[in-house]
């Protein structure tokens, strides 16, 4: 599959099989991640892989809308690290992403779960100090996002997407 194909089969995957994921498929999808670009190359994100049921039975919980973890086979936690870049945010995203392309190409289903929230500084420390606490991340770090993997349990018809003239300009808006 190429990389058109995977961005045109992507969709959010909430429900997934019983189907436990080979491990060199996860560290493909975690190859991805750590590859994709930041910017000055520095490396304000890492990647926390978690496979146990019970963690992600635990991780469900950190927002009211990710209890589909407690379906996934796996998941990848997206920290940022703000005393190396500014730009943690944007180079987390870039990574996550990655993973979701690289997931689909792998056959895997995927979703993304928001736990910063750009506009709700309570939230996201409520959010985030959850997740850190489960996963004993440590204090300095950002949690950006967790996003669950499994085995598609139905095959998704493509998104229906607005018309692309109404989105994309050339030269001036």
């Amino acid at each position: 599959m190429n990389v058109k194909e995977a961005i045109e089969k992507r969709r959010e995957i909430t429900n997934f099989l019983d189907k436990e994921i080979p491990k060199d498929i996860l560290e493909n999808v975690l190859d991805a991640a750590y590859k994709a670009p930041a910017g000055n190359n520095l490396l304000s994100r890492e990647f926390i892989l978690v496979t146990k049921r019970e963690n992600l039975d635990l991780l469900s919980s950190a927002t009211p809308f990710v209890p589909w973890l407690k379906k996934a086979k796996a998941a990848i936690v997206v920290t940022g690290r703000p005393d190396i870049s500014k730009y943690w945010v944007q180079d987390g995203s870039i990574a996550s992403g990655y993973l979701w392309l690289a997931a689909v190409e792998n056959g895997l289903g995927a979703a993304f779960g928001a736990i910063y929230h750009a506009t709700d500084k309570q939230e996201s420390e409520k959010r985030e100090s959850y997740v850190k606490k489960t996963l004993q991340v440590p204090d300095d770090r950002r949690i950006l996002s967790i996003i669950g993997f499994g085995y598609p349990d139905q095959n998704l018809k493509p998104k229906k997407m607005l018309p692309r003239d109404s989105v994309v300009y050339y030269e001036t808006f």
